[in-house]
């Protein structure tokens, strides 16, 4: 079995896509409820972006977690995968350290 940096990475990874599919399906869940899909978003929201910035560190974490926070606050907008498009970006988008 391997245990080098790469397979790290990898497993992280993974991990954090399935965590952020997951939290996205609460997120859009909420939605769901009637009469109580905009009070569980004003508890929901500063959850999911407090969970957003310790997911993904520095610069990204921070704008992705304010955006989160944003997009589960703001009425019809739980249907957008926050952590799934942080996800995305992070790890196909963003720009190499050198």
């Amino acid at each position: 079995m391997e245990t080098n940096e790469a397979s790290v990475v990898k497993d992280n990874k993974i991990k954090k896509l399935i965590l952020g599919l997951i939290l996205d399906g609460i997120g859009m869940m909420t939605f769901s409820v009637p009469l109580l899909a905009e009070p569980l978003d004003v508890i929901w929201a500063p959850i999911a972006a407090f969970i957003m910035s310790r997911m993904y560190k520095g610069r990204v974490g921070r704008v992705a977690a304010i955006l989160t926070f944003v997009e589960e606050i703001l009425p019809v907008t739980d249907l957008i995968p926050s952590f799934t498009i942080t996800w995305i970006y992070t790890y196909y988008f963003q720009k190499e350290k050198s």
